[in-house]
């Protein structure tokens, strides 16, 4: 690693940051999205869907995180494949700065952004009744779960930033995983659903963060689902970093 990158990373992240800060409206646009599924879920639909629990805000509020986090990284691969197309890589190139700070300041940019909206979703679901009784080591732990996600779509965000061939090709890629939490244990407990799609949605890597986050802020016990998500985000994470690296290094070549 070079010995400069940890302070190259600070430089460019600050950067990233402050075009954040100049165009505020990327966060709130990431975080209308996941509130109107959340009003409509729980205002229209929530009196009709049989889930068990006493309010149907807590049970959906996991799922509308991820959901959040899905929503947010599209801007990652959008910001980065604006600076491959304007030319900025090759410019960093020609400087004695660490050349794989210039991903890890996108990365991080997209976890702080992605944070300001997990707090206002969150905020909203309070306006809405949601309530928990985790205590400090079960925030404690659905956050790191969220950061992990976060991290893990982020460098499958950076591949398609890399490697598109246009705007609308490297922010696309995000939808899929914007509507995995649809067949998943988000809105509708998996026994409801039909023999494949149920067996598709226990299998899959949101059930079991969802049930992880919904077990921890009911302060349940969380059983295998906490492992079998960290399994799958650091699995997704290790993956998604290696072929992100793979796809950087043939771009600059």
């Amino acid at each position: 690693m070079n010995k400069h990158f940890l302070g190259d990373t600070a430089v460019l992240l600050g950067r990233s940051l402050r075009h954040i800060a100049r165009s505020p409206d990327t966060i709130i646009t990431t975080a209308i999205m996941p509130i109107a599924f959340m009003l409509l879920f729980v205002y229209v639909f929530g009196g009709a869907i049989e889930t068990g629990s006493d309010s149907y805000v807590n049970y959906l509020l996991p799922g509308i995180l991820l959901i959040t986090i899905a929503s947010g990284i599209s801007y990652t691969a959008y910001r980065l494949f604006l600076d491959m197309q304007g030319g900025i890589f090759e410019r960093f190139q020609s400087m004695p700065i660490a050349r794989s700070s210039v991903l890890w300041a996108h990365v991080l940019t997209s976890l702080v952004a992605n944070l300001i909206s997990l707090v206002v979703v969150i905020g909203v679901a309070l306006l809405m009744g949601f309530r928990t009784g985790a205590g400090v080591l079960g925030w404690l732990a659905v956050a790191g779960i969220l950061v992990l996600f976060t991290l893990a779509l982020t460098w499958i965000a950076v591949i398609p930033g890399l490697t598109a061939k246009s705007v609308d090709g490297a922010s696309a890629f995000s939808y899929p995983v914007i509507f995995l939490p649809f067949i998943s244990s988000a809105f509708v407990p998996t026994e409801s659903m039909p023999g494949p799609v149920r067996a598709f949605a226990e299998h899959q890597p949101v059930t079991s963060i969802v049930n992880a986050i919904r077990d921890l802020f009911t302060r349940q016990p969380v059983g295998t689902d906490i492992w079998t998500a960290l399994a799958w985000c650091v699995g997704i994470l290790v993956l998604a970093y290696i072929f992100a690296n793979i796809s950087y290094r043939r771009r600059i070549a």
